[in-house]
């Protein structure tokens, strides 16, 4: 994928009249207007899904992007953008509310946290709204929170438009499309970049399905294109385009292989061009046609789009306005991170100041590639999990089918695919501890609630705040203990697991379990703590972790329970999570997990029938499971059909 790398912090960007004439005519540059014109600017937001920038003006020469590339000749192109999250549902709320996701217990991908934010942290079109505008929201509704961010448009909907705006009063709308979206690898568009004329980045098999999904992204970019040419054809016909403040934008990282919900560049870096009209040039602090170099991240947009209409960002936004009155520099670094992807658990938090990419991996001891139902219906990844289970990869390709280092450094201007990690070299040290700072500063200023296990009651902005509540700085010191898999720490996570704090022993517990075969002189310690355990998710813990060792039959009945009776969908989800990585022990409890395949929770559905295949041996990587459909937001009360009495 030599496209992709090339590197535009390296090279000025080229305006190219040439270029521009022949490109699809979509915003005319309107003469000047006043310099400080009264009233307020229109607003459109044009947002497309899942995509890396395989854009014409990012420097990507196969794919044909003539109206975004143009924009960017006539706008102001952000050359290092980073989505908050690398999958939809915390992205989102991310751009909504302008705060980072893991500040409010939102990170995982259709987050479980029951709490309702408070009422001030509404979403950028509630503030908008009051300020005059008439707001819109075309199709895209997941925001991952509770709070009600599809109520405070004027008009939400597949039919939502600024034409139905009042006489008089300026629009905010968005336009979300799905054409670039991960699902349109299931259905491949064809196009003018056919399988054979696609580079394949080296972390991957040159197979044909991993080609068909690098040529189906290519033609769905040229088509999404498209669809926004017609989308500005709109506003300029309609007499608006000299008053009218245009946004591009994707919403995360790439839909081909180790793109989307993976925190390296092609799952966290985005694509944004801002055209602002020459009528209101005051509020852009760049230049048409310029590019910016410095890192920025999509919290920023809900601020700028405050900015813009004069509205000073709420002091709980973690973003910085990009234009607007309350302009403000962006910021030396932007964080990512991966929580529960679908129905698999993992926990990844990283940092980039646009060239360095830090990440801290702390569950080390689950592989890269765990199987997500929907994700892999993809036949890229069919293609690579079937190579892998053949033998026929390579060490880099076959990395991504292994356990994963506890912190990976990357010079992504030297090693665009992240390759090689770095964490380990004497000579980068300096960077790599300068990073490593970054990011526990971050953490402890947005008050990341990574530690606090999925469906706790302590899981959300307000709870995680209460006094005395979420020892942070305590639990970022032992989990980073845990996810190092040091057996010196062996003593501590025995004595922890009789701590008061769920989440202490929580970690002591997952610190016991990375350990592995390393814990086995703590087992007796870990048959008591299962014994007095109130806690579901350090009771599951301890249960993967004492029916790895012991083969111990009680630890088994006790997942086997929270299968049929746990009222909690997160916490069934879980237990088989855990039992996937004892499967070859969970025999005795098949009754629980075939009835859990007819649970009411879609990712706890296909969880189980994934390690029913796996306890079978019948998986087939090319075998779509029936279950591999759209996720569910909110968990059921109780699990489906369970049994008269308790597992036994």
């Amino acid at each position: 994928m030599s496209s992709h790398a090339s590197n535009r912090s390296r090279r000025h960007f080229i305006r190219d009249g040439a270029a521009a004439a022949a490109a699809a005519a979509t915003f005319g540059i309107p003469a000047a207007g006043a310099q400080r014109p009264a009233g307020l600017p229109n607003i459109l937001c044009f947002v497309s899904e899942d995509n890396f920038p395989v854009i014409g003006a990012y420097g990507d020469s196969l794919v044909h992007t003539p109206t975004i590339d143009r924009l960017a000749r006539q706008g102001v192109m952000y050359d290092r953008v980073y989505c908050a999250s690398p999958v939809c549902g915390p992205s989102r709320f991310s751009i909504i509310t302008g705060m980072y996701p893991e500040a409010a217990g939102s990170a995982a991908e259709f987050g479980s946290t029951d709490e309702v934010l408070p009422a001030y942290m509404e979403g950028y079109a509630a503030t908008l709204r009051r300020a005059g505008y008439y707001c819109t929201n075309n199709q895209k509704k997941n925001y991952n929170s509770q709070l009600d961010y599809v109520d405070m448009w004027d008009e939400s909907s597949t039919k939502a438009h600024w034409r139905t705006k009042p006489a008089g009063k300026p629009f905010l709308a968005i336009f979300n499309t799905f054409t670039t979206h991960e699902s349109a690898l299931f259905q491949p568009l064809t196009g003018k970049v056919k399988p054979e004329d696609v580079p394949i980045p080296p972390y991957l098999p040159d197979m044909p399905g991993v080609r068909k999904d690098f040529a189906t992204f290519y033609n769905a970019m040229e088509k999404m294109d498209g669809e926004f040419a017609a989308r500005l054809a709109e506003v300029e016909k309609a007499g608006l385009a000299d008053d009218t403040i245009v946004f591009y934008y994707s919403d995360n990282g790439g839909i081909t292989p180790r793109g989307k919900r993976f925190c390296y560049e092609l799952g966290t870096r985005c694509a944004l061009v801002i055209y602002v009209p020459p009528k209101w040039a005051h509020l852009m602090p760049h230049a048409p046609g310029s590019v910016v170099k410095q890192p920025t991240c999509f919290v920023d947009i809900a601020p700028t789009l405050l900015s813009i209409a004069g509205i000073a960002p709420p002091r709980h936004m973690h973003g910085r306005a990009l234009m607007g009155k309350y302009y403000k520099a962006p910021a030396k670094y932007v964080f990512s991170g991966r929580d529960r992807m679908d129905e698999r658990y993992d926990l990844t938090r990283s940092v980039t100041d646009g060239r360095w990419r830090y990440i801290r991996n702390y569950a080390p001891h689950r592989i890269y590639g765990q199987h997500v139902g929907f994700m892999f219906q993809a036949a890229g990844y069919q293609d690579w999990e079937a190579a892998h289970r053949a033998g026929t990869l390579n060490v880099v390709q076959e990395r991504f089918w292994q356990t994963k280092p506890h912190e990976e450094l990357y010079d992504t201007f030297e090693d665009f695919h992240q390759i090689q990690n770095l964490a380990d070299r004497p000579e980068v040290s300096a960077k790599l501890e300068e990073l490593r700072r970054a990011l526990d500063d971050h953490m402890i200023a947005v008050n990341d609630n990574a530690f606090i296990p999925e469906g706790s009651s302590l899981l959300g902005y307000t709870r995680s705040r209460e006094p005395n509540a979420y020892p942070l700085r305590a639990l970022m010191k032992l989990a980073a203990k845990a996810a190092q898999g040091d057996p010196r720490n062996l003593a501590e996570f025995q004595r922890l697991l009789r701590h008061d704090h769920e989440c202490m022993r929580y970690w002591a517990a997952q610190g016991l379990l990375i350990l592995d075969a390393k814990a086995q002189p703590a087992l007796d310690d870990m048959k008591a703590a299962l014994g007095r355990e109130s806690s579901v998710p350090v009771r599951i813990v301890l249960a993967e972790l004492l029916v790895r060792l012991a083969n111990d039959r009680d630890a088994l009945r006790q997942l086997g329970t929270v299968l049929d009776y746990e009222p909690k969908g997160v916490f069934r989800l879980q237990a088989l999570n855990a039992l996937t990585y004892v499967a070859e022990r969970a025999g005795p409890i098949r009754p629980a997990i075939v009835r859990s395949a007819a649970d009411q929770h879609r990712h706890v559905m296909r969880a189980a029938e994934h390690l029913l295949q796996v306890m079978d041996r019948s998986y087939d990587p090319y075998k779509v499971s029936r279950f591999a459909g759209g996720g569910v937001r909110y968990d059921p009360e109780v699990p489906a059909n369970p049994p008269t009495r308790p597992y036994d």
